[in-house]
């Protein structure tokens, strides 16, 4: 049981699986959205491969921070700064995985799949990683690789990318800052000691950090809307600005007051919105070719 603990948190298993279900969403909504039956063969070869490049990404990113991991609270128990894996085995797993999942995905699913796969991975380890402890628009660089499972999954349908595959990925972008700077609010003090510069640092009121949040919520709220133009009926449409809406109000409760409770419930919110806007696009969503 320990060694599986181990291997969840080196994967960082929670995140893995919010990605996997975004992939395999975008699928199913370029299925359809090409007037297509939705390709179930495909299916397993992208949470396979996937799965793989997305393990093999996280690993390698404590490797790249086990340093920092060790001062923090909240990580230094992990695997490597814990003294329970060598970092070099890590290292060793990480790239092997992720290689393996590139590879699978080029053979089994589309070499465009795979591409954006690896550039997700590079992104997320070689910019945004370094880029914590260099700049606050860290987070920024970040959503980048963390909206990429949207291209990924819709990719892997076959039908190459499109405007509508834009529109996700900027929905993942959008909705990420507000998760981010809730996270790195109620983590403050952690990244303090990491040496991290995240905007809540130099923000003792959390002013700075409110604003942000509300920027980034309100310019989500016409993003979400943005698949009523390709198709999406009413019923998205109401859900979504719903959905948007309550996630602003979350937004707006932190600026008028950053308080720890406000951030928990500002990530909570986060939490929610995604699978359930998710949710409602792949219900609503038809063929292109019966609208």
């Amino acid at each position: 049981m320990n060694r599986l603990r181990d291997a969840a948190e080196l994967i960082k298993l929670r995140i893995q699986a919010m990605a996997l279900l975004v992939a395999v969403a975008a699928l199913w909504l370029a299925s359809r959205h090409n007037g297509a039956a939705f390709d179930a063969a495909v299916l397993p070869h992208l949470l396979a491969g996937f799965a793989l490049v997305c393990s093999g990404a996280a690993a390698l990113n404590q490797v790249l921070e086990a340093d920092v991991d060790a001062r923090m609270q909240r990580t230094r128990l992990r695997p490597i700064p814990a003294g329970r894996i060598a970092r070099r085995t890590v290292l060793a797993l990480s790239l092997t995985a992720a290689a393996a999942g590139v590879a699978w995905l080029a053979w089994r699913v589309n070499p465009l799949c795979a591409g954006l796969s690896l550039t997700m991975l590079a992104v997320y380890d070689f910019a945004y990683t370094p880029l914590k402890r260099i700049t606050p628009l860290n987070t920024i660089v970040g959503a980048f690789p963390g909206a990429m499972p949207a291209l990924v999954g819709w990719s892997a349908a076959g039908y190459g990318l499109d405007f509508v595959a834009g529109m996700l990925f900027a929905i993942l972008f959008l909705w990420q800052i507000p998760h981010f700077i809730a996270i790195a609010w109620i983590h403050r003090e952690d990244y303090r000691r990491a040496g991290f510069r995240m905007i809540t640092l130099a923000d003792a009121e959390g002013r700075a950090s409110g604003r942000q949040a509300v920027s980034w919520a309100l310019a989500l709220v016409p993003a979400s809307l943005l698949p009523s133009l390709a198709g999406a009926g009413p019923a998205y449409f109401c859900g979504a600005l719903l959905l948007s809406l309550g996630f602003l109000a979350a937004a707006l409760r932190f600026r008028l007051g950053s308080s720890l409770p406000r951030a928990r419930s500002l990530l909570r919110v986060s939490l929610v919105y995604l699978p359930l806007l998710l949710l409602l696009l792949a219900a609503d969503a038809a063929p292109a070719a019966a609208r």
